[in-house]
């Protein structure tokens, strides 16, 4: 099962702007994956889906994303507004007044959490919310499952975007997946940057935003004594693709600007790709000896 993340459009940063520099970075990346030659099963949006929460910036967001010929899930991030999101997006599940679902597929669940409180740049994840989580874990324990969310409950070493370990909202999410050996990955977003780690035993990928990515600068930052260092820079708009191979989700990072291929698979390469696979154990004796043969 192949799922593409995007993260952090921040549609309406130009509000006023048609041809936003926005938009174009993300009709890039739906371009970029609509011509794969495999395309994704399914594309998760995971938080920040526009810029100030405004009604027509959704309304942007949903004739943009309208262009997929694939399903299409989205979590909320610290720039959405809830009220604004559901009446454009209607048909997206809200539970107790919180955009938290299940996205159930042959391969994977995932659910899909909302870590937004309003008028908070962290993230946020009260009771009520862990208490569905922790129902919807308890409900299906064998199921392979992945966590979605926008904000990453980790430490990044990016000081001015990190989350402190201690917040209270990262103990409720903690305390709710605590147990549950069905969590086989989490994706999230929100820093702008590629992060791949651990989180209390499973891997946490960070996808890069299709906006303009946070500078990556690990020195402490003082609020008192601005420095001019770079906070925000104008790299490719980025992507992951979460392959998931039924044991473990591996996750690739890329961007969609322009890869100038310096080697292609014709005849000239033929004879490397055939000893590299002739090199590996098939479980199928007939697929080994088409490759002798070949």
């Amino acid at each position: 099962m192949l799922i593409a993340q995007i993260t952090d459009t921040h549609l309406g940063f130009d509000p006023d702007n048609p041809a936003e520099f926005n938009r174009k970075r993300l009709d890039k990346v739906l371009h970029l994956f609509m011509e794969m030659d495999r395309k994704p099963d399914l594309l998760f949006v995971t938080g920040d889906l526009v810029d100030r929460g405004d009604i027509d910036s959704y309304n942007r967001l949903k004739r943009a994303l309208s262009a997929c010929d694939f399903p299409v899930s989205m979590c909320l991030g610290n720039h959405d507004v809830r009220v604004n999101f559901t009446g454009v997006f209607p048909d997206v599940p809200v539970v107790d007044g919180f955009v938290q679902y299940v996205v159930d597929t042959p391969a994977l669940r995932f659910l899909v959490l909302d870590t937004l409180e309003e008028g908070r740049h962290g993230g946020a994840f009260c009771e009520l919310r862990a208490r569905w989580l922790r129902e919807q874990l308890e409900a299906v324990p064998n199921r392979p499952t992945v966590i979605v969310l926008h904000h990453p409950p980790i430490d990044t070493g990016i000081e001015w975007m990190t989350t402190e370990p201690g917040e209270p909202w990262v103990r409720h999410l903690e305390e709710a997946m605590r147990g549950h050996d069905q969590i086989v990955g989490m994706i999230a977003g929100h820093i702008h940057r590629p992060i791949v780690t651990g989180w209390k035993g499973r891997p946490l990928a960070v996808c890069p935003s299709t906006a303009p990515q946070v500078a990556l600068t690990l020195t402490p930052i003082d609020p008192e004594v601005p420095d001019g260092r770079p906070m925000i820079v104008a790299d490719p708009p980025g992507f992951a693709l979460h392959w998931w191979n039924g044991e473990s989700l591996i996750t690739h990072f890329d961007n969609a600007d322009e890869h100038v291929a310096l080697a292609r698979y014709d005849r000239s390469m033929q004879p490397l790709v055939a000893c590299l696979l002739d090199e590996r154990p098939s479980t199928n004796p007939v697929e080994k000896r088409v490759r002798l043969v070949k």
